[in-house]
């Protein structure tokens, strides 16, 4: 293990993205403690914050042979526990919004959480989780927001029925919907 201890960040996430389980270890042994500092303080709860960078870690792993490092394993990290903190408050937040029934379509939480971040990590963020859509998902959906295409062209294009271009469209548009709430129509805004 000491080896792993002087490689690069560079060198772990090739190792990483070959499966290879110490560089796996080394990269969660450097990060684990200073991604649960940053969860706690702002959500205040421990529970949470261990499940926050918990999944983090497993999302990492689960698309270890597709991921890849564009600039360092801190930023990355902290990318994703501001997200995955923004989905804790989100929740909260509709918990909340149910006991008080009140009709507001964004809380206070994601206004002030959308304020912190900044274009770049809500692009990174809306990137990642397109990518984890299914292929034939992800095709659907590009070429609907980033090239403009109609349903009926994306249908001719791919040579799929029209039904089956809105059900792809509907899959993503439900995944994204999970993850951003009710800040997916801000988001898709900025980025398209």
């Amino acid at each position: 293990m000491a080896v792993y201890s002087n490689l690069s960040e560079q060198e772990l996430s090739t190792l990483l993205k070959e499966g290879d389980k110490y560089a796996y270890t080394e990269v969660y042994n450097r990060y684990w403690r200073k991604m649960f500092v940053v969860a706690h303080k702002r959500l205040g709860d421990q529970q949470d914050a261990e499940e926050i960078v918990q999944d983090i870690f497993v999302n990492l792993w689960r698309k270890r042979e597709t991921f890849v490092l564009t600039t360092s394993f801190q930023n990355y990290f902290a990318v994703a526990v501001k997200f995955e903190i923004l989905d804790v408050m989100r929740k909260r937040a509709h918990a909340a919004a149910y006991e008080k029934e009140l009709g507001l379509s964004y809380t206070e939480e994601d206004i002030s959480t959308l304020r912190e971040l900044d274009l770049y990590e809500l692009q990174e963020r809306l990137q990642l989780t397109i990518n984890l859509l299914p292929e034939k998902c992800q095709l659907v959906f590009r070429l609907k927001h980033d090239k403009g295409y109609s349903q009926k062209h994306i249908a001719e294009e791919l040579d799929i029925s029209e039904k089956t271009v809105e059900a792809h469209l509907s899959k993503a548009r439900k995944t994204l919907k999970n993850k951003f709430g009710n800040l997916l129509g801000t988001v898709l805004f900025i980025h398209f």
